[in-house]
């Protein structure tokens, strides 16, 4: 379990780039790393566009009037010079500065920690990588709702056999809050979204399916997509070509069949999100809504609920517990676990600890890649008409679909 103590030796010097007053993802990153008050102190910023603004956020944040930064460069090359200067970046700006932002970052000696999707493109991450790994720097990716215990719960019994072999995995991650175009009219976060020049090739397929994509792939690591065909809808027309509802067919290589569904016109829907794993012997249902629950339902037994921290489960999902089974756990402490996850592997990257950092499961920046390539081929797959794609391929303008 997790009680508070420290899991590093000293909190690292934290900094956020965006993340300001009037989006609601910076206060996610804020209680998910300062949870503990042991892993990260925030220390610097550079919080918002407008530089007064952000100056005035951050020192009510309790930050420093000098180290409230006008802009992101100005914060890496002022922080360089102070021996109490920051070790590590969040990145909570729209998807379209993500890549120069990190590049930077890593460029000033910086581990970084990011919203997702990653990038725009595969390359644009696996130059990233490649600068990382020269940096000895960690990328993290905030998938936020990782972090959910239950899903780890549901990683060992899978690994452990008790639901057979995989036969379908059934995701979805809806609501109905862009069923009208009236955030995209006057809400600051909806406008970037739906503009593909800032949000990149996709609006729910990113904004929301990566989350459950990743998730799945948490859950069933060994599990690949050999193929997949995207069908993607812009029901409110200003939108296009960006979508706000997509289906999502997968093939796997162990013969298993996947289907995604993602949409935010999913009128009267608050909480649309699910992982439905079906195996041989049983089946694994959880909801996003109840995260404290995952279903476990065995053919010819009556249905079992298994509930978050009890003894019961396994040592992977009980690690992360917070508060006990007694009490409601949710979307603050997922965020917390991934930013714990995030501290614990930067300590390691410092020391050295290959290790634990191979021992250690968090969104990385090999989840991010994943994440992109994700997109990519759910675009290049819908582009062209619905076809099936080979999830592998490298694309190139001349597609050879692959058959059904």
């Amino acid at each position: 379990m997790i009680n508070g103590e420290k899991k590093i030796a000293r909190p690292l010097r934290w900094a956020m780039v965006g993340g300001g007053r009037h989006g609601q993802v910076g206060y996610k990153h804020r209680i998910g790393a300062l949870r503990d008050n042991t892993a990260f102190e925030l220390v610097a910023g550079a919080f918002d566009i407008d530089p007064a603004r952000g100056k005035d956020f951050g020192v009510n944040l309790g930050v420093s009037e000098d180290r409230c930064y006008p802009d992101y460069k100005t914060m890496f090359v002022e922080e360089a010079k102070r021996e109490d200067g920051i070790e590590v970046i969040s990145i909570a700006t729209p998807n379209g500065t993500h890549y120069e932002i990190c590049k930077a970052a890593l460029e000033a000696d910086l581990h970084v920690i990011c919203e997702k999707p990653l990038f725009f493109t595969s390359e644009e991450v696996l130059e990233v990588k490649e600068l990382a790994e020269e940096k000895g720097k960690i990328v993290g990716v905030t998938y936020g709702f990782s972090g959910n215990q239950l899903l780890l719960q549901m990683r060992a019994m899978i690994e452990n056999g008790d639901i057979g072999e995989i036969r379908v995995v059934d995701l979805e991650y809806t609501h109905g809050f862009s069923a009208t175009d009236s955030a995209d009219k006057f809400s600051e976060a909806q406008k970037w979204r739906v503009d593909p020049k800032i949000a990149g090739p996709s609006f729910v397929l990113g904004d929301l399916s990566t989350h459950t994509y990743y998730m799945s792939q948490l859950i069933m690591p060994n599990m690949k997509i050999k193929k997949l065909l995207c069908d993607r809808q812009s029901f409110i027309s200003s939108r296009a070509p960006l979508e706000d509802n997509a289906n999502v067919l997968m093939h796997y290589e162990n013969g298993a069949v996947g289907r995604l569904w993602t949409s935010s016109i999913n009128a009267g829907c608050m909480d649309g999100h699910r992982i439905r794993i079906v195996g041989s012997k049983a089946s694994l249902e959880w909801w996003d809504s109840k995260p404290n629950e995952l279903r476990y339902e065995v053919q010819g037994e009556p249905i079992q609920t298994l509930i978050r921290a009890m003894p019961y489960l396994d040592d992977s999902c009980n690690a992360d517990e917070r508060l006990g089974a007694l009490h409601q756990e949710g979307l603050s402490e997922s965020w917390a676990n991934i930013y714990l996850k995030f501290a614990i592997a930067i300590d390691a990257k410092n020391r050295g600890d290959e290790e634990t950092l191979s021992n250690l499961v968090y969104p990385d920046i090999n989840a991010g890649l994943d994440g992109v390539r994700w997109i990519e081929n759910c675009v290049r797959s819908a582009d062209n008409g619905a076809v099936w794609v080979g999830y592998n391929e490298v694309e190139d303008k001349t597609l050879s679909p692959v058959q059904n």
